[in-house]
């Protein structure tokens, strides 16, 4: 039998789901709705409950997991109850249903379940971090970047509760999987954490072998020289077991739609409150300073290697290497008026046009000129895996310090890190997130390139 020095850890969800109840039944009481056969109306609300966070996951928070995951839960969770709820009240006539009292009893049960769940995530990263509660003790097979850096982020992060008892050097002739699994079950490890690239088929087996009979959670850590950021999908086809190697959430028609309508409402904002007024002016800044037209007109790799133009206004001179050759630092070519625009993010705005019409979308991977398309998929592995989403105004890429000029190997790559990143995880929240982000850089003045 496994030992468990963590014997309290499995009381937390239940006593969590079971206070959940106690707020979304009691709010019924505080602000009476009048609902007939009152009792089976809680019976149903309970049975939904825990139905929609099995669908969802409203239970399934890792120490791992981010606020901005415990926020979308909540939206989740408590728009699927609401939805439920009034479908419960619509097939079954209520002539004495309080709709003034219904609406609070919503808009207090979510308020009271979103404070009392961040509150919880909150405290628990606390008891971690203070008190050393809650934590899982952890060894790591293999030693790399990859294994050095989440070791690292163990350390320094103390609130999310993993003591790293130790690193095994797969390259010393003194290591042996037996003198591991021997720490292992002397020293009460729960997490094992092994490099795929440095173990061989046979020595796989033989931990996974040694994990299942032990009890013991076994995680793999990808090589990243072959794996960005993959997100596997397990799926049964009859009663075969197939992994996916990527799954990208705005494949789901669901997420797409959603997508698409905040674009469209987003970029129809910003044209009809921004640009409507902003676009007078700066048209006659750039003109008083320069000959050319006022917008910028540049074919940009979109969706699915689809082109298009991409709309800017004009912060250069007019010159024929425009459409060939990427702005750099301290440009000549780049106007007073420009260099200001341009620092400000303030020549992207026409590009929301492109986004109304469905060319971009406001957060995406940035679109490259054609030729940087070109030279960029021949010599980054996976740089075309970008281009399964549409591009943005605005990325992951440019808000965590990849934006401007591409001066090294090393800067594109990393872009591209990030862009796969986005592409696998997207979700509304960190669009959000990410819109924030670029609003505050664009404050700051950071300076740009393209």
């Amino acid at each position: 039998m496994r030992y468990r020095q963590h014997r309290f850890s499995g009381f937390i969800k239940p006593i969590v789901s079971t206070i959940d109840i106690v707020i979304i039944i009691s709010t019924l009481f505080v602000f009476p709705i009048y609902i007939t056969n009152l009792y089976i109306f809680i019976g149903y609300s309970v049975f939904s409950w825990f139905l929609i966070a099995a669908k969802t996951g409203f239970y399934n928070v890792q120490r791992h997991t981010g606020v901005y995951r415990i926020i979308r839960l909540v939206f989740i969770q408590m728009g699927f109850y609401a939805i439920i709820i009034y479908a419960f009240i619509g097939f079954n006539q209520q002539p004495s249903l309080c709709r003034q009292h219904l609406i609070y009893y919503f808009i207090s049960s979510f308020v009271l379940v979103f404070v009392f769940k961040t509150l919880t995530f909150l405290l628990l990263l606390k008891y971690r971090s203070v008190f050393k509660g809650n934590i899982r003790n952890v060894v790591f097979i293999g030693k790399n970047s990859k294994m050095n850096q989440l070791i690292k982020v163990f350390k320094t992060r103390t609130y999310l509760g993993y003591d790293v008892k130790k690193q095994f050097n797969t390259k010393t002739d003194s290591f042996s999987l037996e003198s591991c699994f021997k720490y292992i079950l002397e020293h009460k490890i729960d997490n094992i954490y092994f490099s795929v690239s440095e173990l061989s088929n046979t020595e796989i087996n033989k931990l996974i072998n040694f994990a299942d009979n032990n009890l013991r959670e076994l995680k793999f850590i990808p090589d990243s020289k072959e794996v960005f950021s993959k997100k596997l999908k397990y799926e049964h086809y009859d009663f075969i077991p197939v992994l996916s190697l990527r799954e990208i959430p705005l494949d789901e028609p669901v997420n797409l739609f959603i997508k698409r309508v905040f674009d469209i409402m987003f970029s129809a904002l910003v044209i009809i409150l921004v640009l409507s007024w902003l676009t007078p002016i700066i048209v006659l800044l750039i003109k008083m300073e320069s000959k050319g037209p006022v917008f910028f007109k540049q074919e940009r790799s979109g969706f699915s290697r689809s082109v298009f133009g991409c709309y800017k206004f004009r912060s250069m001179t007019v010159n024929k290497n425009a459409h060939l050759k990427q702005a750099s630092k301290n440009d000549t070519r780049i106007t007073r008026v420009g260099k200001f625009i341009r620092k400000t993010s303030i020549d992207e705005l026409p590009q929301f046009f492109n986004v109304f019409i469905g060319d971009m979308s406001v957060v995406g991977p940035r679109p490259h000129m054609i030729s940087h398309t070109t030279m960029y998929s021949k010599k980054v592995d996976k740089f075309m895996v970008r281009h399964l989403v549409k591009p943005g105004i605005t990325g992951l890429a440019q808000v965590s310090g990849y934006r401007g000029e591409i001066e090294s190997d090393k800067d594109i790559i990393n872009r591209v890190r990030f862009d796969i990143f986005y592409v696998e995880n997207w979700t509304l929240l960190m669009d959000l997130k990410i819109i924030i982000q670029t609003i505050i850089n664009a404050f700051k003045g950071e300076e740009k390139a393209y």
